[in-house]
């Protein structure tokens, strides 16, 4: 049953969401006969796992006239996602995607076909009917800027007026490299749009390729020093690293990885990571409780099929938190 809302979300994402089809099987996607139909994209799978903790999560973006289109809408709205500034592009194509079912843990093959997509349209008008005095919280990646200029435009936009409108902001820099004109416009665009962010969300070598630091003590260094009040740092496997002030004066830290017994897809990884650091900084747990909680969470995305499928309701995380040791 669809969710019906009358006041404003207090959560909200935006970005591109696509339908994806994911291989059936192993093998070259060019060899592949069968595949599933699912959505994707790193924005969303952080508002489906925010809503699925029962937060009320906004969705802007744009998506095409068509039957992907309407996949997607019913998908999120299935999801719990108030789509009220979800718009349709009734003059551009929404973006798909193929992904390869990828063995023992590896990296999946993934093909796009987005250019010229509804979203990569997407201007500051998508964001005028949009109430930020009552928002708690933004939380923003490094994709909707690289899609085209419009779309930039709408990111910086988006973050002042969160900004000014006292909601914290968290940022994933996300990197598509191939998005971009040049690595320098790349860098400088997703630095700037860390410096209106509260919470930094960086994979190591996100972070060091962004600020040509080397140590998780360093990257972090750098975005404090641009004002960000946090900067927690993916480690892959081995966990995640934490320095900021967000406890009341600046510490660092390592939280160990969660032991995974088989890796089945490592798509969506680093969004469960940002659904959990986010959701429990939003609870007002520490900052070590919320470390862990994006360890958890991003463990339990990548041992099934699909970008945002593990990402965990609110009682089965109340389950997988009482069954990890204290940190």
């Amino acid at each position: 049953m669809l969710q019906t809302f009358s006041n404003p979300p207090e959560i909200l994402t935006f970005g591109e969401a696509m339908t994806m089809f994911v291989a059936g099987s192993p093998g070259k996607l060019s060899e592949i006969e069968h595949f599933q139909r699912r959505i994707a994209g790193a924005d969303t799978n952080v508002a489906i796992g925010l809503a699925r903790l029962g937060f009320h999560v906004g969705w802007l973006s744009r998506v095409g006239s068509d039957s992907f289109g309407d996949f997607i809408r019913h998908t999120l709205e299935s999801e719990g996602l108030d789509c009220r500034h979800l718009h349709t592009d009734t003059q551009h194509p929404t973006g798909l995607l193929f992904k390869e079912r990828a063995l023992d843990g590896a990296d999946p093959k993934v093909e796009y076909f987005r250019r010229g997509s509804a979203a990569s349209h997407l201007t500051t008008e998508d964001a005028r009917d949009i109430d930020f005095t009552a928002l708690r919280h933004l939380h923003a990646t490094g994709i909707p800027p690289a899609l085209s200029a419009s779309a930039r435009e709408l990111a910086f936009h988006t973050l002042e007026q969160a900004r000014s409108s006292g909601a914290s902001i968290s940022f994933d820099p996300n990197l598509r490299p191939s998005l971009w004109a040049s690595e320098a416009d790349m860098r400088d665009t997703l630095n700037a749009l860390a410096a209106h962010s509260d919470w930094v969300l960086p994979g190591l070598s996100e972070g060091q390729l962004l600020t040509g630091q080397k140590t998780p003590y360093d990257v972090a260094g750098y975005y404090l020093d641009q004002g960000a009040s946090a900067v927690i740092i993916k480690l892959g496997p081995e966990g995640s690293y934490y320095r900021g002030n967000l406890d009341g004066q600046e510490e660092h830290f390592t939280v160990p990885g969660c032991r995974v017994a088989e890796v089945v897809d490592t798509v969506g990884a680093g969004d469960g990571f940002a659904v959990g650091v986010i959701s429990a900084l939003l609870d007002g747990y520490s900052a070590r409780h919320a470390a862990q909680r994006g360890n958890l969470i991003g463990a339990q995305a990548i041992q099934v099929v699909g970008d945002m499928e593990g990402l965990p309701n609110r009682s089965q995380l109340q389950t997988l938190e009482a069954s990890q040791p204290t940190v």
